[in-house]
């Protein structure tokens, strides 16, 4: 690779205080410690008094932070977001044709399972490849709609809930894991909402959260699926939803710890101003970055259009001609490296794309992230591309 100017290779003297950038689990709220959790109920079962409490405090504190509707159920469910998402697609789906919109990963997940798992015969998938969205024009109400708010693994998100149709036929089902607490979800336009702990709030995993609109509760109570449902996707009981469930009465047995955590997690955002200081944290980050794009030669984002892209789960490209002329290996080769560099100076751990992504780097921007930290981790992204220049050449 030949180039007429080199990066500025003097290492920068500012790090960031922390370099926890991955996208999930993602950074905990700043000045966190383990003693927030002093408060834990250990050592108790999950269906005693103080437990349960503990339980129903995190929906309610979840309904107050979010903005939740007053009638929508929500419930604490195993398996993170993946385990919402799939309970939620087995629970519901097979009453009427299914349009699923698939721009990345996860998206493509639920594509697989909706025609491989449950071998559903009217099914489209309207996708497009990463840093794109799908066609959202061409998506058909009548039938049930399963999509992303925020393509964790492309950084590509939905503008905002004005292309779902008010009037819908069919239910909405959301997987808003990377977008709930730093986006503007509109719940009139979402029937099924998932996400979990583990991203935007910081949070421990292995827990989901499951929200279902007045129109979910209605399918449940009145549509039964033709497949077998193992019990850890049950959610009704003798035609009625299992009004437990979103009490607190969790399925299996969750981690108090976790669920100590996750209302640290909530405190704090109440603390700070709630769901719009969350969401101006985030997009605080973003302008960040793309401030330092925008000065750049070499980097760009996956996700070309403003509109759709993500303030929370950041991904970009190297876009430098004289980069991306070499072999592919290669450029995967030498971006490896920048990762690899950037984690043994404890700058930026956890900062790869996604596997199945374009080449290039994925940097959480979440509401737990310090803008500060953000802006100091930007000179050393231009540190060590120098030395992948320098490697490639």
């Amino acid at each position: 690779m030949t180039t007429q100017t080199k990066p500025d290779a003097t290492k920068p003297v500012e790090r960031p205080e922390n370099p926890n950038f991955s996208t999930g689990p993602c950074a905990k709220r700043p000045g966190w410690t383990v003693e927030a959790l002093a408060d834990v109920v250990n050592g108790r079962s999950h269906r005693s008094i103080p437990a349960k409490a503990k339980l129903a405090e995190v929906i309610e504190r979840t309904r107050a932070v979010l903005g939740v509707p007053d009638d929508y159920r929500i419930g604490i469910v195993p398996a993170s977001d993946t385990g919402a998402v799939e309970m939620a697609l087995w629970s519901l789906l097979g009453e009427r044709p299914v349009d699923v919109l698939a721009w990345e990963s996860f998206g493509a997940a639920w594509a697989s399972d909706i025609t491989k798992q449950l071998k559903l015969d009217d099914v489209r998938v309207l996708d497009a490849p990463y840093g794109k969205i799908s066609d959202l024009s061409q998506v058909d109400f009548k039938r049930d709609v399963v999509f992303a708010w925020n393509g964790t693994t492309s950084g590509t998100k939905v503008p905002n809930g004005d292309w779902i149709d008010a009037t819908r036929e069919g239910l909405t089902i959301c997987d808003a894991t990377s977008a709930a607490y730093a986006m503007d979800l509109a719940w009139d336009k979402l029937d099924v909402t998932t996400f979990s702990w583990q991203k935007v709030m910081g949070g421990e995993g292995q827990h989901g959260m499951l929200v279902l609109s007045p129109r979910a509760v209605a399918r449940l109570e009145s549509y039964t699926p033709p497949w077998p449902l193992p019990k850890i996707f049950t959610l009704t009981k003798k035609g009625k939803l299992i009004e437990g469930l979103f009490k607190g009465e969790t399925i299996n047995t969750p981690s108090m710890l976790a669920v100590e955590d996750a209302l640290d997690g909530l405190k704090w955002a109440e603390q700070i101003g709630g769901l719009p200081e969350l969401m101006r944290r985030s997009q605080a980050n973003l302008a960040a970055i793309e401030a330092w794009v925008n000065a750049s030669d070499w980097v760009g984002f996956l996700t070309e259009d403003k509109a759709v892209r993500s303030n929370t789960s950041v991904c970009l490209k190297v876009i430098d001609p004289a980069f991306t002329e070499l072999d592919e290996a290669v450029q995967a080769t030498a971006v490896k490296d920048m990762v690899k560099l950037l984690d043994a100076e404890g700058i930026a751990y956890d900062i790869g794309a996604y596997r199945d992504a374009t080449i290039g780097f994925r940097i959480w921007a979440g509401a737990t992230v310090e803008l500060k930290n953000i802006e100091t981790l930007l000179p050393w992204l231009d540190w060590a591309y120098s030395f992948a220049r320098a490697t490639a050449d």
